[in-house]
């Protein structure tokens, strides 16, 4: 009955404990190998799809009454509209915020906005300018040559509303072909040499 024990007794300590170290290792990387398992079955969390298909917008230029927007001098209609936040946890505006935006991006924007309901896009806080405009280039893109000879044109900045940073892309429609292609907006005040909007009488 206690041969096997007197067996064990008769081995060196140094082989009893290299065995319960050799069983403990085991059992260690048995639960790691089981925890890294359930997390690669986890799901990773879906990023943001912020893509818009300019190509499948409609692609009819300005109207002919109302607030005209120009780019670089040439009546548009806006689009498309996309706004984030400047800045690592400055919060998204709300879109009843947006009207009250706008004009301090582009003075009468916001009646431009009423007027011709471009498709908006709120999109959250961003860590750079730079890194905002790619992202906007990225998944806003213009059909063609980045719009070149294609009715499509687009700018993508910074701007201040009061003590806000806020970032605007902005995608416009020309009735005809043009090569006005797509902006960044380097500084603020740039804006203002890009887009313009002008009163019909």
């Amino acid at each position: 009955m206690n041969e096997p024990l007197q067996i064990l007794r008769q081995w060196p300590d140094a082989v009893v404990w290299g065995g319960a170290v050799a069983v403990a290792a085991f059992l260690l990387l048995l639960i790691l190998f089981l925890l890294l398992r359930r997390r690669a079955r986890q799901p990773e969390p879906a990023s943001p799809d912020w893509r818009i298909d300019v190509a499948e917008l409609p692609a009819h230029g300005p109207p002919a009454d109302g607030p005209r927007l120009e780019f670089y001098g040439t009546p548009v209609r806006l689009a498309v509209l996309v706004l984030a936040p400047a800045g690592r946890n400055s919060p998204t505006p709300a879109e009843s915020d947006v009207p009250a935006l706008l004009d301090d991006l582009v003075p009468g924007l916001a009646d431009v906005v009423a007027a011709q309901g471009p498709l908006i896009r709120l999109w959250p806080c961003q860590l750079s300018t730079r890194g905002f405009v790619s992202s906007f280039f990225g998944n806003v893109r213009l059909p063609g040559d980045r719009g070149k000879g294609t009715p499509w044109c687009a700018a993508a900045g910074r701007f201040e509303a009061g003590s806000q940073q806020l970032l605007a892309g902005l995608v416009c429609a020309a009735d005809r072909p043009n090569s006005l292609s797509q902006i960044t907006i380097a500084h603020t005040g740039q804006w203002m040499d890009v887009v313009r909007v002008k009163e019909v009488d």
